[in-house]
């Protein structure tokens, strides 16, 4: 039994005969005729009342006829997600993230990225357990938000901002009057860091490892706003993005100063498939990642 023969009997039934059922199967009544004796052959029972007009289901009819209204809707339904799919309104979307600093920095832009795109799954992955960009390349991911690209087969990395990593001390602390800092600075310190692996913090991959000098102690925290009260408290120094300490809600007395006497900056990219790159909700979500796109605010009328 195929989904057309379900389609004929809901067809029938629903206008009333072979004649009105065959115009809008788009079938001549003779092929809709030759279909219902093959399709009774098949079922072995009468499927039809002989001889009524207009044609009615008999029993076994009404029983197919249950089934073809149970499974069609949701054929249909799939059908319809599938054209939603290939036409980039709705889809997947599924972010690890290698930067963990980029957690408080991207739920507000998914928040403006829900309001164009409600149809959208949205799931956020941590990429600092696992590769993030391999799983990108499984599929098992869909975009990538990460500083350090790495040239695969088929991922593209589309730049979405430039930053500043910046050592922040307590005013207290002796190194606050240095114009800047050099990884010399760290020997006698307690760096306070995200618990990541030291490759995939600038302070280490830009700063320390190159110059090889190990601080005195490293303390793991997992929250921003934990490290900040930390430092804050004078109980050691950290190395943050930028726009982390230039959220205007951490209300912290705390001194910055650049990494080196010309500073460091560096590019956070989002990495994804090549042929995901021009689905439009990809598109604005990046957008809206690299400040390209602002959602306006709703005003309220009474």
């Amino acid at each position: 039994m195929e989904l057309r023969h379900l389609r004929t009997i809901r067809a029938i039934h629903d206008y009333g005969g072979v004649a009105n059922a065959s115009e809008i199967l788009n079938l001549t009544q003779s092929a809709l005729s030759h279909q219902i004796k093959l399709l009774e052959e098949n079922a072995g029972v009468p499927l039809f009342i002989k001889n009524s007009k207009p044609l009615k289901l008999s029993a076994a009819g009404q029983k197919l006829l249950k089934l073809a209204e149970s499974i069609l809707p949701e054929v249909i339904s799939i059908q319809n997600e599938f054209d939603e799919i290939k036409n980039g309104t709705a889809g997947r979307l599924h972010i690890a993230i290698e930067c963990h600093a980029c957690f408080e920095w991207l739920f507000p832009v998914l928040g403006n990225f829900r309001k164009l795109w409600p149809d959208i799954d949205v799931d956020i992955k941590p990429g600092l357990a696992f590769g993030a960009l391999p799983a990108l390349e499984k599929e098992e991911v869909d975009l990538v938000v990460s500083s350090d690209p790495e040239i695969i087969s088929g991922i593209s990395y589309v730049p979405l901002f430039d930053y500043s990593p910046m050592f922040v001390c307590s005013p207290k602390h002796r190194l606050a009057k240095n114009d800047f800092i050099e990884a010399k600075d760290f020997v006698d310190e307690t760096l306070i860091t995200y618990p990541v692996e030291r490759k995939r913090l600038d302070i280490f991959s830009q700063i320390l490892i190159p110059a090889k000098v190990e601080p005195k102690a490293v303390r793991h925290v997992e929250l921003t706003a934990i490290i900040l009260l930390l430092v804050a408290s004078n109980r050691g120094v950290s190395v943050l993005p930028n726009w982390v300490l230039n959220d205007g809600n951490l209300n912290h007395d705390l001194v910055q100063r650049k990494l080196t006497s010309t500073g460091v900056t560096r590019k956070l990219y989002a990495a994804t498939r090549g042929s995901d790159l021009k689905k439009p909700f990809v598109e604005d979500l990046i957008k809206l990642a690299s400040g390209r796109v602002k959602i306006p605010k709703v005003v309220k009328q009474d």
